[in-house]
């Protein structure tokens, strides 16, 4: 594994293309590659890494050069995102969406025993999993190379790594089974953790996808952070499924010293100012998830995702509309609803829990008591933020909060993972 970081400086453009063409300058000859990397909701430093790889990759005789998002679920990006993404021109390369709803685009790699399954789950899934996955991996590439960015993540402890392929670029059924297993062990008992249920998922899953390439795979992990502006911290390269573990595990250890930030006392309140990367409720949820973890926030406390330029729970007009149906709420009333509606969407049904967070359902009385609260401040109307449980805050409100003292203001909101400072023994 060839790799660069830096715990308290960055990262410099010139030691990113050193440690590119150090890694990869003995590939040997290259015609055809395709190039897995994260889509339009992740802030990193992609657009200095697909340029250098793709003059690299020139030196060895490329012809064509294919881009893929790893998007799971996220909607489709527009030639110019592709080319902000990645810094390279839509003549340079071809640029693919990943259509995880499109049967004809995917390719059955294997599956995940029912035995798997329930181990990982508690034994709350009791099925064999089919692992679908994009069906450009068994393409006539040369190599390819999967391109993402690591930091925790509410589903996988952290994201980077065998993630861009489960769920990154796996079909609906896959992602629903993952999300779903995600949330039945919890966002408090998997964010920040390096090894955990969720990631034995993914990881057995990407490995049988990885079984069926039959061309050399490289792993090419960021670390960065962008507190105030995005300033590269890691960079680690290696070939094959072991090399995917390999570089997880160090870029992992370095996110957990930049992208955890320890409190001394509980919250009362947080304002967290999301990004406009993210443009729907769907990803700006990570405003509440980062707040989870156990003692972070007073009961009863108060999340306000503040985000004035999202107009929409999904822009899936399908998800949108089930999201609808179903309202945020906790883990209990949403089991209980699904015992009366089996084929509900489990990726929507683990969403609308994360985002409303830990929480207790009496269902003789049909009450929910919950750990938070949270409030929208965006464009959604005041309306439809009560149809789904949530409360409204007007976005001109907000600013009254920015230098209250019992509230924490949180720019870049969802980035940052919180927790309780531990006294030293």
């Amino acid at each position: 594994m060839d790799y660069v970081e830096r715990k308290f400086d960055s990262i410099s453009a010139e030691e990113i293309r050193n440690v590119l063409y150090k890694s990869f300058k003995g590939i040997g000859k290259v015609e055809k590659a395709l190039l897995i990397h994260p889509d339009y909701t992740r802030v990193d430093f992609s657009h200095i890494i697909a340029p250098s790889l793709l003059k690299i990759l020139k030196e060895k005789g490329l012809r064509e050069f294919h881009t893929l998002n790893a998007s799971g679920t996220h909607r489709e990006m527009s030639n110019k995102e592709f080319e902000r993404k990645l810094g390279i021109k839509k003549e340079e390369a071809i640029f693919h969406n990943h259509e995880f709803f499109k049967p004809s685009s995917l390719f059955n790699a294997g599956k995940l025993s029912r035995d798997f399954m329930k181990r990982v789950t508690y034994g709350e899934i009791d099925d064999e999993v089919n692992i679908n996955a994009n069906k450009l991996l068994l393409k006539s590439f040369d190599a390819i190379f999967v391109l993402s960015g690591t930091l925790p993540h509410e589903a996988a402890g952290y994201s980077g790594g065998l993630k861009a392929f489960v769920p990154g670029i796996s079909d609906s059924n896959v992602v629903n089974f993952f999300h779903w297993a995600a949330v039945m062990v919890g966002i408090p008992e998997i964010i920040g953790k390096k090894n955990n249920l969720a990631r034995d998922i993914i990881n057995e899953a990407s490995k049988i996808i990885i079984g069926k390439i039959k061309v050399p795979v490289f792993t090419i992990n960021m670390v960065f952070d962008e507190k105030e502006k995005l300033l590269p911290k890691g960079l680690y390269i290696a070939e094959g499924y072991k090399g995917f573990l390999e570089a997880y595990e160090k870029a992992a250890k370095l996110s957990e010293r930049i992208h955890i930030i320890k409190l001394k006392n509980p919250l009362k309140r947080v304002v967290q100012v999301i990004g406009k990367e993210y443009d729907e409720l769907w990803t700006a949820g990570k405003g509440s998830y980062k707040l989870q973890k156990p003692g972070v926030l007073l009961p009863g406390a108060e999340v306000i995702i503040y985000a004035p330029h999202i107009t929409k729970f999904h822009s899936n007009k399908t998800f949108d509309a089930l999201i609808r149906k179903i309202g945020y709420h906790s883990k209990d009333y949403v089991k209980e609803f699904l015992k009366n509606n089996p084929d509900f969407n489990k990726n929507v049904a683990a969403h609308v829990i994360n985002v409303r967070g830990p929480g207790t359902f009496d269902p003789v009385n049909n009450k929910e008591i919950f750990l938070f609260n949270i409030a929208l401040a965006t464009r959604i109307t005041k309306e439809d933020c009560k149809a789904v449980g949530l409360e409204y805050l007007n976005p001109l409100a907000v600013q009254k909060f920015r230098n209250d003292n019992e509230t924490l203001w949180i720019e870049n909101g969802g980035k940052y993972l919180y927790e309780i400072a531990r006294e030293e023994i």
